[in-house]
């Protein structure tokens, strides 16, 4: 994941002169004669000498919250602190913790707009922000095109602390390891059996598409194009180097409520990847009078780390946008398709009854963690009226009211087994167990990808047992095992 592979279409800026103490950092770029002289620096033994004081004297000179109280961030109640990254080669990682005791309702700090980077800042016009982002490009696109162009001014930017900062997170949280937008192939196998694997791929595929927009998008922003006149973007940045900006800048995007669609994601200094996330959480970053405020949800000691809400997002979700798995996720989910055969002569009748029901002809169903009897319950009435084959039986159904279908023995069983036979191939799909998942987790020294990854794996397989343990009770409670099945030329399917 090395980021320094870019070369840029005119002499790029020197490397500032604290260049030589920071990480091979994966986020956003460098050019190679960057890289290069970080390469000779890092192994310089006269450098690698330098006095801890040195060291110390430049990283103050970066310090994010001093150069934010520079530029207007009022007094706050919280403090940058540090801890050691999941690998021992890279820098500890900061985090926002309280400078004092909180209470619920504390006001934890107020970031002033012009310290917070949205599109109408990027863009320069929200005419122009809002016609981008409905049409082919993403407002994560855009922050992390302007964010590479910032990084490439190194010190002359304005907003080179806060984009240090990011560099030092490496594109994860707290809770993190990188997104899995930027593994290896390798370590995406770590994924087999989830449909987080095909969706990663699938969403590589579309931020490629966005790459291919992003010139696009510098000639009709009048701001970058006046800024950056002769950088065009895919000549300046390989795709390489776009995907590990989108994936830094989808770390720490804070989506604000009741604001312009150009104001409505915005990158906070002091936000995430410094506030860790935590789904049980109610606090929330919102826009007061002009600022970014964050109002705690429960009382802190000093030194406690904030935490801060990262919405109703399943588990699959915050693997993807943040590095993390949360065991204790209540929004944690898995998604069932069910579809009626269209190849069956009733289709549009049974079409007709599942609309009248608030069903679609494909239909999604969500199996919610520790909801899963109540969700195989859901599907039941769906997949009954898929396998109604009668046409006597089928005017029955469009004449009554509600999801009503003839249920004889072998249809039951019938629906039954099909749900029993899909939550079965799903766990055969994982090249591992259960079991075998509790049993690598116990290990310490496991790779800290293999570690998240499995931690999906084994949450999406504990739901998928608990549904098939749901399916099983409903057969044993079939008053008749000796019925077969019913024959269904036309069922419905699952994926």
């Amino acid at each position: 994941m090395e980021l320094s592979r870019l070369s840029l279409s005119h002499p790029p800026i020197a490397p500032p002169p604290f260049s030589h103490h920071l990480p091979a950092l994966p986020t956003f770029f460098t050019n190679r004669r960057r890289r290069r002289a970080f390469c000779s620096a890092s192994n310089s033994d006269t450098l690698l000498a330098a006095s801890a004081a040195a060291k110390k004297h430049k990283e103050d000179d970066g310090d994010l919250k001093a150069w934010m109280h520079k530029h207007g961030l009022p007094p706050c109640k919280v403090v940058l602190k540090e801890k050691p990254s999941l690998h021992d080669s890279l820098k500890p990682i900061h985090y926002v913790a309280a400078s004092e005791d909180l209470q619920v309702g504390d006001v934890a700090f107020s970031v002033p707009s012009s310290l917070v980077v949205t599109l109408e800042r990027v863009l320069g016009n929200e005419t122009i922000a809002e016609l981008l982002t409905t049409n082919k490009f993403s407002e994560l696109a855009c922050l992390a095109l302007y964010l590479m162009y910032e990084k490439k001014q190194g010190k002359k930017s304005f907003w080179y602390p806060y984009i240090r900062e990011l560099d030092r997170q490496r594109g994860r949280g707290q809770l993190a390891v990188e997104s899995p937008l930027l593994w290896s192939e390798s370590e995406l196998a770590y994924l087999a059996g989830s449909p987080l694997k095909d969706e990663i791929v699938q969403r590589i595929e579309g931020i490629r598409k966005e790459y291919n927009e992003l010139d696009t998008v510098w000639f009709m922003s009048g701001s970058l194009f006046q800024q950056y006149p002769y950088d065009i973007p895919t000549e300046a940045f390989p795709f390489e180097i776009f995907k590990q900006a989108f994936a830094a800048v989808q770390s720490c995007v804070v989506h604000l409520q009741n604001v312009s669609l150009a104001r409505r994601f915005a990158l906070v200094p002091l936000g995430p990847p410094l506030l860790a996330y935590c789904s049980n959480c109610k606090a929330m970053l919102a826009s007061v009078d002009g600022s970014v405020q964050l109002v705690v949800d429960r009382p802190y000691k000093a030194g406690d780390p904030i935490v801060v809400w990262c919405g109703p997002q399943p588990n699959s979700k915050l693997l993807t946008n943040y590095g993390f798995v949360d065991e204790d996720n209540s929004n944690d989910r898995l998604i069932i398709e069910a579809a009626l055969n269209t190849e069956d002569p009733q289709y549009q009748d049974k079409r007709m009854v599942a609309q009248r029901n608030g069903k679609l002809s494909i239909q999604t169903f969500q199996v919610y963690a520790g909801k899963e009897r109540e969700a195989v319950s859901d599907m039941i009435p769906y997949l009954r009226l898929g396998y109604v084959s009668d046409p006597s039986e089928m005017q029955y159904v469009m004449s009554s009211q509600g999801p009503v279908c003839p249920v004889s023995p072998c249809m039951e069983r019938a629906v039954l087994d099909q749900l029993a036979d899909y939550f079965k191939t799903r766990l055969a799909g994982y090249p591992t167990t259960l079991a075998e998942d509790e049993s690598m987790l116990t290990d310490a020294s496991l790779n800290p990808k293999r570690r998240v990854a499995t931690q999906l794996v084994r949450l999406e397989k504990k739901m998928l047992h608990a549904c098939l343990q749901a399916t099983m009770d409903f057969i044993n409670q079939l008053p008749d095992h000796s019925v077969s099945p019913c024959p269904a030329p036309y069922g419905p399917l699952l994926k």
